[in-house]
């Protein structure tokens, strides 16, 4: 009797480690190589030709008609991933992104940390973050990039069934810094950029630090300039030709069809 008791509170034990390796084990595709390698789709590995550009974080009145200013200048399409609060509070400026011919994804409503199982949590505000993109946008969005890139299995599910695409980076500004500048910013993607790759920057500090946005602005035009140099198309997402992902018309928002509906 004894020794089934101590072998029920060993499962007892036992079980939420195994739900929270189960929650946060896909996350594992986090690490650059292993995605490289692995998932190249998940990457944002595309044709040899083109390199995507992506922004995260936005909308922000503020900073964001900066950039694309600077990408009008440029000639250059982008794909900008959202948070749903911030298209919420500024839906005129989400609505201006699409207005330039960039492409509208999704990258959750709040910037938060998946830490913790939420499955249900993750699914409603997923599909209500694809809902008002979807809005602003006029169709409903296809790409999705998780906060921190962490993709939970909550996350995984809640894409699917938001009928989402997630894809991460294969190149990075780290322009959320507070030390980060544009030299810093250029160079740090050159590091890791090539044929094919996916650059992540951020046109806002909604959740960086305070005014690190300068540093990405400063750097765009260079690291426009430096793809161009070696023939490389700058583009967005849905030019990109990642396999698998032929929905994605790469006009605007992403693919053509009904706006999702809203999660009460």
């Amino acid at each position: 009797m004894r020794q089934g008791f101590h072998a029920g509170r060993a499962v007892c034990a036992v079980a939420p480690a195994l739900v929270a390796l189960a929650h946060i084990g896909p996350a594992v595709t986090w690490l650059p190589e292993l995605r490289r390698c692995r998932f190249p789709g998940l990457a944002g590995w595309g044709r040899p030709g083109h390199v995507a550009l992506t922004f995260d974080d936005g909308p922000d009145p503020v900073t964001t008609p900066r950039f694309l200013d600077v990408l009008d200048g440029l000639g250059v399409r982008a794909t900008f991933f959202l948070l749903g609060e911030n298209v919420a509070r500024h839906p005129a400026t989400a609505r201006e992104l699409a207005r330039r011919g960039h492409e509208l994804a999704v990258h959750g409503w709040a910037h938060d940390g998946p830490w913790l199982p939420s499955p249900g949590r993750d699914a409603r505000e997923l599909l209500r973050a694809a809902h008002v993109v979807g809005e602003a946008a006029g169709r409903a969005p296809f790409w999705y990039r998780p906060p921190y890139g962490i993709l939970s299995s909550g996350r995984w599910a809640a894409a699917r069934g938001a009928g989402l695409r997630p894809v991460l980076w294969t190149a990075w500004g780290k322009d959320w810094r507070p030390d980060a500048t544009p030299a810093s910013v250029r160079a740090t993607v050159a590091a890791d950029l090539g044929g094919g790759g996916t650059i992540l920057l951020h046109d806002t500090d909604h959740a960086s630090a305070p005014g690190s946005w300068r540093a990405a602005l400063g750097a765009l035009p260079d690291l426009v300039r430096d793809c161009r140099a070696t023939g490389l198309e700058v583009g967005p997402l849905g030019e990109h030709g990642i396999p698998g992902a032929d929905a994605a018309t790469g006009t605007g928002a992403g693919r053509r069809g009904p706006v999702p509906v809203p999660v009460p």
